[in-house]
């Protein structure tokens, strides 16, 4: 199966399939810790991505309330939910762009042996 990944490097910041997977699980499991356990990433690893990226944007990404008897979790932001959405849309046009060029290339390749 052939994949396009892209990263978008920025002067001093960078989006790319890992943080927007981060983004994607922590809107959908509500949780930084568990989004990050999703990828096999550590809690501080995640942490420290959301950090990242908040530090990067001009409006946070991610918000987060600490635990305690109600439970902490993380949200995304509007500003959060935009980049993940405009990074998703540089993704398509970018697969569609280049799907006849890749199909060259496949095609070009030595068979796979069976095995």
């Amino acid at each position: 199966m052939t994949t396009l990944k892209l990263r978008i490097l920025f002067d001093e910041a960078m989006l790319g399939p890992g943080k927007a997977q981060l983004l994607e699980g922590i809107r959908d499991t509500g949780s930084i810790a568990a989004a990050g356990r999703v990828m096999g990433m550590s809690y501080k690893r995640a942490w420290s991505l959301v950090e990242e990226m908040n530090a990067a944007w001009a409006l946070p990404l991610v918000i987060s309330a600490r635990g305690g008897p109600g439970g902490g979790g993380a949200q995304l932001t509007d500003a959060g939910a935009e980049v993940l959405r405009l990074y998703r849309e540089v993704m398509a046009r970018a697969e569609a762009a280049i799907a006849e060029p890749v199909a060259a290339l496949e095609q070009m390749l030595k068979p796979r042996a069976e095995g």
